[in-house]
């Protein structure tokens, strides 16, 4: 792992200047906005003093009972926007998809399928038609208000996404279900619009969570559900809003008190936490020194400098691994460059690959997260099932693969490279065999090839005056990144690095920041050109529902929330192999060679320029609870922002302290 001793030394110094500026003693106030800790951060990994068994949080409870977590999306700018199918709405990540809501089909990472969740059963087909299927529903579940979940819920919730047509969500469910019907209280019948052989995967969670959120039908039928903000939501989860902050920095949930009727305390048990508060502490040093004073027991994405200062201040903080590279490298979604391809000039191929090989990968990866990064060449996230199914199986295809003008782009160096690179950084424990170096650094990348990429840009029209390039229009190529502010740092990183290396190479780069609210909207209208957004994602072999969104039927103008396909590429080879996946099963040997087809024809196209794997530093503090997932204790992965979240609550317990 790369030293990067002046950012070290710079966290440190702000850690210390924030010990010393900050409150001391007795129990913290809350402090202005919700934002702050109130308390002095202890500098050896004990409690600050006077923190006993009485100790209360800054909300009014008991520390020893509160679960507090990282909100990874940040501040939400209207917190009482908890709507999931509108604008603007709370990220779902500040608790209430973790916590609050629940959907018909889970995901069980460490087996690699799916569970059921308010559900009890999975699709089963009525016919040999594959477009009508029966499923029960758990029994005995309950709103967190009382009232008694049954299937006019769920057929509430399809109806008005089907007569809604203002909804985003509405145009990809329409064109997926005709028709959902109660035959009694916990039995159901779907009609599907075409043949579907994934409608568990579609209508449920395969990663971190589902579009299609199950409203309570006694509530919603009273509003209109474009306007609705569902300021107090009512969930089948095991836990209810308790509190908010107004500036939208915490939520604080409570467990209910009939978490037997939650579906979680039907299907694992008692959840452990009476209190789980969701929390924006500001920037990451504030963050960490939270961490370091034990005022936060789950951190959601920091960076590996910061790691560095956490784990020398605060004995108590475990990372996934005990030693390099520290970060879960296997999240289930790359990082890289979006393109809007309905905006000229990324509406040409030529200039979507010139930009690719004006990346130099191997700086980009130090720059991004000292080299700790697993290089994706494809538009699957190289987790190991699918490097072991997608990526190495690729690459010769890779290696032969040619440009227009019969040029090779793939370079097969990269983790070689990255190992040399870290050995000079001092790093220890590297892997020294072939196959370790590509288990850990990935497969490949593209080359870094000025040159070749500026033939492509002249080919597009694109003239060079001085060291910057004009575009075809003869005006300068000016080029905004859209991305994340102070949120999922690694894609915030990657955005600053990847400027940098265009910049370098004759382009106008700014780098536009925004809170996760409007950088979410900026993607789905189509208001970016460049975005550092992740639309790669597959955590199965069977990563069908995640091409899904990428079918050309899809795409509306820009302007128009999109229910699918936000790069606004139309491929008809990909959407011919998607409406194929569609009909065959999973297990149908069919289904690895149309994705490998589909990767294919992305690596043809490059709408996504795919860099790496995402890794996550997402540590915890053992000070006040225990068992939490590690590769030493690896119930489940560390997806503390998934809607799984609430199956981990049951695992921790409070250590007394």
């Amino acid at each position: 792992m790369r030293r990067n001793r002046g950012i070290v030394c710079w966290l440190l110094a702000v850690v210390l200047l924030l010990s010393a500026c900050t409150k001391t003693g007795g129990d913290a106030q809350p402090a202005a906005g919700g934002a702050g800790t109130g308390t002095k951060p202890a500098e050896t990994g004990q409690p600050a003093s006077g923190s006993g068994g009485g100790k209360m949080t800054d909300v009014g409870t008991p520390r020893s009972q509160t679960l507090i977590v990282d909100i990874l999306s940040g501040r939400s700018a209207d917190p009482d926007r908890m709507n999931p199918y509108v604008p603007g709405a709370v990220p779902m990540d500040s608790g209430l998809h973790q916590l609050i809501y629940s959907n018909l089909w889970e995901i069980d990472t460490v087996k690699g399928k799916q569970i059921p969740d308010l559900a009890a059963t999975m699709p089963e087909p009525l016919d040999n038609t594959n477009t009508k299927f029966r499923f029960k529903l758990q029994e005995g579940l309950a709103w967190s208000d009382g009232v008694e979940f049954t299937a006019d819920d769920v057929v509430y919730t399809s109806d008005m996404l089907l007569k809604t047509k203002e909804l985003g969500y509405s145009g990809y469910y329409s064109s997926l279900v005709k028709s959902m019907k109660a035959i009694d209280k916990t039995t159901i019948e779907v009609e599907t619009v075409q043949p579907e052989t994934r409608l568990a995967q579609k209508l449920g969670v395969v990663i971190w969570g589902t579009a299609f959120r199950v409203m309570p039908k006694h509530i919603w039928e009273k509003e209109d559900p474009t306007k609705f903000k569902f300021t107090d939501p009512v969930g089948v989860g095991p836990y209810k809003l308790s509190k908010r902050d107004p500036q939208g920095n915490w939520f604080l949930y409570e467990k209910r008190q009939d978490w037997q009727k939650s579906d979680i305390g039907k299907l694992v048990g008692e959840p452990g936490p009476q209190y789980i508060l969701f929390k924006y502490f500001g920037p990451e040093e504030k963050r960490i020194m939270a961490a370091i004073s034990h005022e936060m027991d789950i951190l959601q994405d920091i960076t590996p400098e910061s790691w560095d200062v956490l784990r020398q201040k605060n004995t108590f903080a475990k990372a996934w691994y005990e030693n390099f590279p520290y970060a879960d490298m296997n999240d289930p979604c790359e990082r890289g460059m979006s393109l809007n391809a309905a905006k000229a000039p990324y509406d040409n191929p030529d200039v979507r690959w010139a930009l690719t090989l004006l990346t130099d990968i191997k700086n980009v990866s130090m720059a991004t997260f000292g080299g700790m990064l697993r290089a994706s060449p494809i538009e699957l996230p190289p987790i190991s099932v699918l490097q072991d199914n997608y990526h190495k199986p690729m690459t010769p295809w890779l290696k032969d693969f040619q440009l227009s003008d019969g040029y090779k782009p793939f370079d097969d160096s990269y983790a070689k490279d990255m190992v040399d690179m870290l050995k000079q950084q001092g790093v220890k424990g590297l892997p020294t065999d072939a196959k370790e170096m590509t288990d850990t650094f990935g497969v490949g990348w593209y080359k870094y090839d000025p040159a070749e990429a500026a033939k492509l840009l002249q080919k597009a029209g694109f003239k060079k005056q001085g060291d910057k390039w004009l575009k075809p229009d003869g005006t300068p190529w000016k080029l905004t990144i859209n991305a994340p502010a102070n949120f999922e740092v690694q894609s915030m990183r990657l955005a600053f690095a990847v400027a940098d290396s265009w910049r370098k190479n004759g382009i106008d780069v700014n780098v536009q920041q925004m809170d996760a609210a409007t950088f979410w909207d900026a993607e789905s209208t189509g208001n970016f050109e460049v975005g550092s957004y992740w639309p790669a994602c597959g955590l199965l072999p069977d990563s069908t529902s995640n091409f899904q969104g990428w079918h050309k039927k899809y795409i509306v103008p820009v302007g128009q929330q999109a229910p699918g396909n936000r790069n606004r590429w139309a491929s008809d080879r990909v959407s011919s192999l998607i409406d194929e996946l569609n009909g065959l099963k999973s297990d149908d040997p069919k289904v690895i060679q149309n994705i490998t087809e589909i990767n294919k024809e992305f690596v043809k196209g490059m709408p996504f320029i795919p860099m790496f794997g995402t890794s996550k530093f997402v540590p915890v503090d053992t000070y006040y609870w225990s068992g939490f997932q590690t590769s030493k204790n690896e119930f489940e992965g560390p997806w503390w922002w998934w809607s799984q979240f609430k199956y981990y609550t049951p695992h921790y317990k409070p250590t007394g302290k």
